[in-house]
């Protein structure tokens, strides 16, 4: 049996069935849909259906608000596998897009009082949605083949850069009501047919950035392949992830142009809740790993950002 768990959060995009066989541990989001708070991952309630009412709801103009995962959210979920005698390795959502993950250091220093003879091990994931997840999987991989929470926490933090996102989204007004841009450049773009291209960036710490955009939806589907191609580092030998937010067929589509480009095993799930509140219904995006991103960080931390000030409760 395990000496530890594998905790993330709801943000991570993982699907139903590889969470629960993986034996990965999700501490859900809550998300306020017209004033009603809604679980963004419930046990027993299939994602999908979540998803699918979710971001119906969206495209009939239903107000959405996301918050944080509080310290006290994560030490009641940590607190029986440490009375068990187990550590813990969790994997946040990227601490440059959420709050989440200094709630979750709180915790950690919180709980080494109680449990000093425990290990509390917290990965900055430097991502989001499944960016976040296929970083969770490989520690999945290394704790099943016998790793120390140490050496799995280790390895997330010296490879979470290795994790390539991009994405697009289809329509403008979702990132311009969360505030990422304003209502001018979202009524230009609308009117221009520009789509808009966002990568997870090598800053310290990573965060969503605008790098580059096209005029009409084929060619921004066309570009994440091109970006794919670029960054992707042995394709045919590593879990590709494809998340959308109520689009499933452009995104099947998606992952059997990236199996013809080398990609073999493509994962095709509906965009969390947490950040797809953000960027609307539509958004399609890729998560692969590749080049290492902090090679990029001078010029990604002079783009524009998708994100709050950090300091706020959104996440």
């Amino acid at each position: 049996m395990s000496k530890f768990e594998i905790f993330t959060d709801s943000a991570a995009n993982l699907p139903d069935e590889i969470r629960m066989t993986r034996n990965i541990r999700v501490i859900p989001y809550i998300c306020n849909v017209d004033g009603e708070d809604v679980a963004c991952l419930e046990e027993g309630v299939p994602f999908t259906e979540t998803a699918k009412k979710f971001y119906a709801k969206m495209r009939e103009g239903a107000e959405a608000k996301t918050s944080l995962i509080g310290q006290e959210r994560i030490c009641d979920a940590f607190v029986p596998f440490l009375e068990e005698g187990k550590d813990i390795v969790f994997i946040t959502i990227a601490s440059g897009v959420s709050g989440t993950h200094q709630q979750a250091l709180n915790a950690q220093k919180e709980l080494a009082k109680k449990y000093p003879k425990r290990k509390i091990y917290v990965i900055d994931s430097a991502n989001a949605s499944l960016g976040e997840g296929l970083l969770v999987l490989r520690i999945a991989d290394l704790r099943d083949m016998g790793e120390s929470a140490e050496t799995c926490y280790e390895w997330g933090v010296n490879n979470a850069y290795k994790v390539n996102s991009y994405l697009t989204v289809e329509d403008l007004k979702y990132l311009r009501k969360g505030g990422r841009i304003s209502k001018t450049l979202a009524l230009a773009g609308s009117l221009l047919n520009i789509k808009p291209l966002i990568k997870a960036d090598g800053g310290k710490p990573a965060k969503l950035t605008f790098f580059s955009k096209t005029r009409g939806r084929k060619k921004a589907l066309s570009a994440l392949v091109d970006y794919f191609d670029a960054q992707v580092l042995r394709p045919e030998g590593q879990t590709i992830a494809i998340a959308h937010a109520d689009c499933e067929a452009e995104a099947l589509e998606l992952a059997a142009t990236l199996k013809e480009h080398g990609a073999h095993d493509v994962i095709v799930e509906y965009y969390d809740m947490c950040t797809g509140t953000h960027v609307g219904p539509g958004t399609i995006a890729i998560f692969f790993f590749g080049k290492d991103r902090r090679a990029e960080a001078p010029a990604a931390e002079a783009a524009p950002s998708l994100n709050r000030v950090p300091k706020t409760s959104n996440v």
